[in-house]
């Protein structure tokens, strides 16, 4: 099954009424929404007593939780302190997702800094093979770990960069963020041969399994000479990319991800857009 969610809260959440996260499960399953994405990218400010509270409530509306790591986590920093530091984001998460009762935390590799791109891209690999280790000795494994597509030419992370790196665990899912891609690819994600090659070439290094069930972020990007500016909502007219021609390859494919959104503002109703636009293709079959 295909699952549609928001990342974040949308402001009609709190105009209907609704008051905390805690509500959030219930209101996504009286909308039609199966999923959502719980950020720390500021840090971890949740109480483990809380955590558990959310993870309870999500259980019960059956809304598939995702977490998205700090946005500190660089492993291509070359201070072994700063390194340290990133396995600690991450093993914290996977502490989370045990108690939330999620199954997927989202990760931004790193970036690239003063190194050269063979350097940073050694020394992502390294790194996050220590952390890959530290994760099973932690007895952590039953956890993915989804290293997503980005959107800035100075960050590790292109579609293939990505895919190639989850050819290192079992544990190691992609997240293909679409609209990062299209910013490094200065919107030329148009049509579903685009979409396409990446998934093919995803099939071929990381087999059905991984593909199938990749994680996918979507939402229309602003994006200049270094790449991602900043997020926009779907009906924005400038900027791409459009979610038909992905919704044709789900389809085709038979592929059944997580798709979070991440709109500016409107992230739970641009969900409820994408939804809607794979059901009619899938109806239309």
């Amino acid at each position: 099954m295909v699952k549609f969610g928001p990342s974040g809260i949308s402001p009609i959440f709190y105009e209907a009424g609704y008051k905390t996260t805690l509500d959030m499960p219930n209101w996504l399953n009286s909308i039609g929404l199966q999923a959502y994405e719980y950020s720390f990218g500021a840090g971890y400010r949740l109480s483990f007593k809380k955590a558990q509270e959310f993870g309870i409530e999500f259980e019960k509306h059956k809304i598939a939780l995702s977490l998205h790591a700090p946005y500190y986590i660089n492993f291509a920093n070359p201070d072994n302190i700063m390194i340290e530091k990133s396995f600690a984001y991450i093993l914290r998460g996977f502490e989370y997702l045990k108690i939330m009762k999620g199954k997927k935390i989202v990760v931004h590799l790193a970036t690239q800094g003063k190194l050269s791109r063979d350097e940073a891209l050694y020394l992502t690999s390294k790194n996050l093979d220590e952390c890959l280790r530290r994760i099973y000795e932690g007895n952590l494994q039953d956890f993915y770990l989804c290293p997503e597509t980005m959107g800035k030419f100075s960050q590790i992370g292109n579609f293939k960069e990505i895919i190639d790196v989850c050819v290192r665990d079992k544990i190691l899912i992609p997240t293909f963020d679409f609209g990062h891609i299209n910013c490094l690819l200065g919107g030329e994600l148009k049509n579903k041969y685009d979409y396409k090659r990446i998934f093919d070439y995803s099939f071929e290094k990381l087999g059905e399994f991984k593909t199938k069930n990749c994680h996918i972020h979507f939402s229309k990007i602003q994006f200049g000479a270094k790449g991602e500016i900043r997020h926009l909502n779907y009906d924005d007219k400038n900027f791409g990319p459009i979610f038909d021609p992905l919704a044709e390859i789900i389809y085709d494919y038979g592929l059944t991800p997580t798709v979070i959104c991440e709109s500016k503002d409107f992230m739970a109703e641009d969900a409820l857009t994408f939804q809607s636009i794979y059901n009619q293709i899938k109806n239309k079959i």
